[in-house]
């Protein structure tokens, strides 16, 4: 089903509900906003990561699968919506991450391969010589990051998956292709652009699959969705999915981009920053495709009423990840909210330094070999000094981004709209203001990813005639402005830069 207009029987329900489902890499988040753009029900749930080996990463397809068939009836019984009261469904999703399965009986062939895994490194420094290319082609640089070259090892590993394949047996999706798949019970079989943008195999400037990336690639393009716009409707999950009814999905889009356009992000120069498990900063350009001197992204956006634009991103693959190593792994702390009043009792931020490469480095060193480290450790290091270091780490990151990205369009971001969980924290949020000499902008909806497709489905079906209608709205729950003087930002800046140089292998 493909883009329609508003004239269809669920404009006629007088439905006033729209569920947005997040589904995420830690886990997945439903939201349920009314007419009026008000929040009236959450969920959410946690799912698991695997790790088979060093640098691999997966998912069982099935788990986010039921996840979000899980949190999006929770989120709709906490709204109390009425049986013949939800208008849309809006997915956003974790981009990269992907799954291989049987198009007659929908089971995965392969667990799903995580946008974090580095399996497919070598077949990326094979690739390296034709980078330019991939790069005019794609917008996306040659690294395990995208999920081609990912696709690639799995069909070269398991021939019998490739041959499979273009016989027409078997089906390749990112998330939102595969939940919508199994939510229309193999009935939809598509991407939106923003997704198959991700994937190394779609043309940035035809949003067309790719013939020579495919070849390039060895990938049968039997195997490949549909593409279609991130504003639908695109399909309807059947009645007794969600509710009495057939109910529409109106929007499919990428977790970044949802969350860019959940910021209001539309117009050219606007950014914003999500502190994730990764942070992902994008500018919006517009119509103009942008081209990048340092290394970053070209990736395909949403204008102001769900229109096909660009974007300029820089990805940072560990941000609250980082945070809940300190948890998880080195048991410094409880919870996260504990960071902030422990990273204000650290004396000196000269030292330690974290650089947070668990799964290599992102934008804009690209060094898939790159390993984490902690370094310049003393006697007197404390607890404090560490949680400090690692939450300087991701500002530290978002800087470097910020600054190729400037240097890129060659206009300054005046301001920085922020999102994400880590985006609670005050100190990380002073200290990123500091840093990059902008102001900070943190809207009172932090959720702006699950926002943003929302916004997405209730145009589709006409729950809003406008994002302005819906935005306007959107509180401000702070602005943190810089503080810090300039010789102070440039010392700390040259010691992030130096620790960086000790962990890289590329020699840049």
């Amino acid at each position: 089903m493909g883009q329609r207009g508003t004239t269809a029987w669920w404009g006629e329900l007088m439905a006033k509900f729209v569920l947005a489902i997040d589904q995420g890499t830690t886990g997945t988040t439903a939201l349920v906003f009314d007419q009026a753009g008000a929040l009236r029900g959450r969920a959410y749930g946690a799912i698991r990561q695997s790790y088979p080996r060093p640098g691999w990463v997966e998912h069982d397809p099935e788990e986010l699968y039921r996840s979000v068939l899980r949190t999006g009836k929770a989120a709709l019984r906490a709204a109390r919506v009425g049986e013949r009261e939800l208008a849309a469904i809006g997915l956003t999703n974790q981009r990269e991450t992907f799954v291989v399965w049987e198009r007659a009986t929908a089971q995965p062939v392969h667990p799903a391969i995580v946008w974090q895994c580095r399996r497919s490194s070598e077949i990326c420094r094979t690739l390296r010589e034709r980078e330019d290319e991939i790069s005019r082609r794609t917008g996306l640089l040659a690294d395990p990051y995208f999920a081609g070259t990912k696709l690639k090892w799995l069909l070269d590993q398991k021939s019998h998956l490739r041959r499979r394949a273009a016989r027409n047996q078997l089906c390749f999706g990112t998330i939102d292709t595969w939940i919508l798949f199994k939510l229309t019970r193999g009935r939809t079989f598509v991407t939106d652009y923003t997704n198959a943008s991700r994937t190394m195999l779609m043309n940035l400037e035809t949003r067309e699959w790719d013939p020579a990336m495919l070849e390039m690639l060895d990938v049968p393009w039997e195997m490949l969705p549909g593409l279609v716009a991130s504003r639908g409707p695109i399909a309807e999950a059947p009645r007794g999915t969600f509710a009495s009814h057939p109910v529409a999905i109106g929007a499919l889009i990428g977790d970044q981009q949802s969350a860019l356009f959940g910021q209001g992000c539309t117009r050219l120069g606007e950014a914003k920053v999500t502190y994730g498990t990764g942070a992902f900063l994008l500018v919006n350009t517009g119509a103009v495709r942008p081209y990048s001197q340092h290394r970053l992204i070209a990736t395909a956006a949403l204008g102001n009423s769900g229109q096909s634009a660009f974007a300029l991103e820089g990805a940072v693959f560990i941000a609250g990840a980082a945070i809940q190593w300190l948890r998880d792994e080195l048991g410094l702390i409880s919870e996260a909210a504990e960071t902030d009043a422990l990273a204000r009792q650290s004396a000196d931020r000269l030292r330690p330094w974290v650089v947070p490469a668990f799964v290599g480095l992102g934008a804009p060193y690209w060094d898939s070999e790159a390993r984490g480290a902690i370094l310049d450790l003393t006697r007197g290091t404390t607890r404090a000094d560490l949680v400090r270091a690692t939450l300087d780490s991701i500002a530290y990151q978002v800087g470097d981004v910020l600054a190729a990205m400037e240097q890129d369009t060659r206009k300054p971001i005046r301001a920085l709209r922020v999102d994400g969980g880590a985006a609670a924290n005050d100190y990380l949020m002073q200290f990123q203001a500091d840093l990059i000499g902008r102001t900070i902008v943190r809207p009172l909806m932090a959720e702006t990813t699950a926002l943003g497709a929302a916004l997405l489905a209730g145009l589709a079906v006409g729950v809003w005639r406008s994002a302005d209608q819906m935005l306007e709205s959107r509180m401000v729950d702070r602005r943190f402005r810089p503080t810090m003087k300039s010789p102070d930002r440039k010392r700390l800046r040259a010691g992030w830069r130096a620790a960086v140089r000790r962990v890289l292998t590329t020699g840049a």
